[in-house]
């Protein structure tokens, strides 16, 4: 977009330059929250439009309100899916077996990570998911899931311990099962 020196910046302009600025972050958290990359990348379309819908009020915090928004995108498909578990396509838990094989050992990582971060009750994994992959101070936490700060600060405590638990669990069980392509 072209701005007139001097000008100052529109409303597109603005949501423009945030939306450059914020959506990888956003749409890693989403990944994290939702099943697969395609409907994390939905889900991270339509909080990006509900943002600029009240641009007005979010453009004093706009990551901020748009990771609030994110947050209640994905708590909508949660109970979507809640309430109608035969749609097709869409599954709650991986399996070891469908979990594909990557070439570098970061990606399995990460893989495992998501995987493992799933299986956490949705307050924990929202918290460590702001805390720890959006950077986000507790008060933003609190503020952005609409929970009481000493929630964040249980909630991350508690996700850790299980986290912990889990990844140690997979691992070793992977050492056992682990089949490289060929």
């Amino acid at each position: 977009m072209r701005r007139v020196l001097g000008a100052p910046p529109s409303r597109e302009t603005e949501f423009t330059d945030f939306v450059e600025a914020a959506s990888a972050r956003l749409l890693r958290a989403a990944v994290v929250l939702l099943d697969t990359r395609e409907e994390a990348e939905d889900a991270l379309q339509l909080a990006l439009l509900r943002t600029y819908r009240r641009w007005d009020r979010a453009r004093q915090a706009p990551e901020a309100y748009s990771r609030t928004v994110l947050v209640n995108v994905c708590r909508e498909r949660w109970r979507y899916r809640a309430r109608h578990p035969e749609v097709k396509g869409v599954t709650t838990d991986a399996s070891p077996q469908s979990v594909v094989l990557s070439f570098t050992e970061a990606v399995d990582r990460r893989h495992v990570l998501v995987r493992v971060l799933r299986r956490l009750p949705a307050v924990q994994r929202e918290v460590l998911v702001f805390r720890y992959m959006l950077d986000a101070s507790v008060a933003d936490t609190a503020a952005a899931l609409d929970i009481a700060e000493g929630t964040v600060k249980s909630a991350a405590s508690r996700g850790l311990d299980q986290l912990r638990i889990l990844l140690s669990a997979e691992y070793e069980d992977k050492k056992v099962r682990r089949v490289h392509p060929r």
